[in-house]
């Protein structure tokens, strides 16, 4: 037995040396050296040593490289990966894995956010490996930073071959297709990056934006309003969808949007005057000029010119300072209608008014027929109201003509906010039609208020 047992110890032994020796010279991720698991402080010592004795020693700056870059060292890997990719662009080196230098290089200098010096490395990476998963993710992520989001769909479409299910790919590559108007196509994976990443909020953000831009409209706004108390995208998510409501005319649910944003935390100036421009605009549609009037104060003095906050700004003080200026112009059809017949039936002094007829045209302009008996004259007598502070043209007034020879008044008396166009003017040079213009309304509805508070006194 003794005989046999010593045999089979001799053959392990010779097994083992062997191992040990081949594991020694064919190279591995500290280089020529070996692997040796659990003696990276020796493998490390040597090959300082040996790059005293030559500074160039190409296996000994692999291993020193390999050390520094598993350590996390990403200044001195990187210096040391620099000076070996030197050696290398003269001649290769037996046991050292070029892509793997011109990889690590690359990381390293991503770790730097040194990215135009990680670019380079990664393309000569990919020039030994086209078929490189970190190659191709890494490029096409900042071929992404860089807008240039069709390379990076090229690139991160080939790193899924090697990796399908990557959550970092699927990610990038949704929100390039997204910002290359393709939300169908981005929709598909950033689901899937989602599925991977559940708490990936600013994906899911973006996949609302998708459906939004899709016009799955109900899909969008289920996910902002998800997103809408987060501290991060809560205000983006407040802003589109009170947009979306804002769009669709639901003015109570856009108002509760945008208040939401506002009640955030360190939000971003542009987000943060892009919430208050909108929710001044959704309290003007409210009919609720007193709250938007200070929104629209508050942008003017950060930004005097952002956007036409000063035109709206002019504009709303003045109805808010004007109430029957104010219900002219905003005031809902009927109470619109109430004033118009008050305008009638004061307009000529001492006469007697019956008014006979009104017709409105939508929500642009009403017409009333009045008889007229003043002591004097008697006649029948047309009033058209329009709703507009912009300027009346020329087809306006001909309809309105038109309109006075049907029902056979003797005169026309046209009111805007606005002004009249030239040619609406000439027109009425020789047809009896009165234009009256924003100066002249507003001193009759004056006179209005001055008899409201006469009578009020008696």
């Amino acid at each position: 037995m003794l005989p046999i047992l010593a045999a089979v110890f001799v053959l392990i032994l010779i097994v083992f040396v062997f191992y040990f020796f081949m594991s020694r010279f064919k190279g591995g991720f500290y280089g020529g050296f070996g692997k040796r698991s659990g003696n990276r402080e020796a493998i490390f010592k040597t090959a300082s040593k040996r790059l005293v004795q030559n500074p160039n020693d190409p296996e000994a700056l692999y291993s020193i490289a390999g050390y520094y870059f598993e350590e996390g060292s990403w200044d001195k890997a990187m210096k040391t990966y620099d000076t070996l990719s030197g050696i290398l662009t003269t001649r290769p080196e037996p046991g050292i894995d070029s892509f793997e230098v011109y990889l690590r290089h690359g990381l390293a200098a991503q770790k730097l956010d040194l990215i135009d010096q990680a670019y380079k490395s990664f393309h000569i990476a990919r020039g030994y490996r086209q078929d490189n998963f970190e190659v191709n993710f890494n490029i096409g992520a900042i071929e992404f930073e860089r807008k240039n989001y069709e390379k990076a769909v090229q690139l991160l479409q080939q790193a899924r071959i090697q990796d399908p299910d990557n959550p970092a790919a699927l990610r990038i590559l949704g929100h390039a297709l997204f910002r290359m108007k393709k939300p169908k196509d981005a929709m598909n994976f950033i689901r899937k990056a989602i599925d991977l990443a559940p708490d990936d909020k600013e994906s899911l953000y973006t996949l609302a934006e998708c459906y939004h831009e899709a016009g799955q409209t109900e899909q969008a706004l289920r996910i902002f309003n998800h997103l809408r108390p987060d501290p991060v995208m809560g205000p983006n998510a407040c802003l589109i969808s009170g947009i979306i409501h804002l769009e669709t005319r639901l003015y109570d649910a856009a108002a509760a949007d945008f208040e939401i944003g506002l009640r955030h935390q360190n939000v971003k100036v542009d987000i943060l005057t892009e919430l208050r421009y909108r929710l001044a605009l959704t309290y003007i549609k409210l009919n609720e000029i007193g709250k938007a009037i200070p929104l629209l104060r508050l942008i003017q003095t950060e930004n005097s010119s952002y956007k036409d906050v000063n035109v709206l700004l002019s504009k709303y003080q003045e109805l808010n300072a004007n109430r029957n200026l104010h219900t002219f112009l905003m005031a809902s059809s009927a109470d619109f209608i109430a004033l118009c017949r008050r305008i009638v039936l004061s307009y000529f002094p001492k006469a007697k008014v019956k008014i006979t007829n009104i017709s409105v045209n939508k929500n642009e302009w009403a017409d009333i027929l009045a008889e007229v008996d003043t002591p004097r004259w008697s006649d029948l007598i047309m009033f058209r109201f329009i709703r507009t502070q912009g300027s009346v043209g020329e087809l306006v007034i001909r309809d309105f003509h038109s309109h006075l020879k049907e029902v056979k008044a003797g005169k026309g008396i046209c009111v805007s906010v606005g002004s009249f166009t030239e040619e609406a003017r000439r027109y009425t040079e020789a047809r009896l039609i009165d234009l009256i213009e924003k100066e002249r309304l507003q001193a009759i509805l004056n006179a209005l208020d001055s008899r409201s508070a006469a009578v009020s006194k008696k």
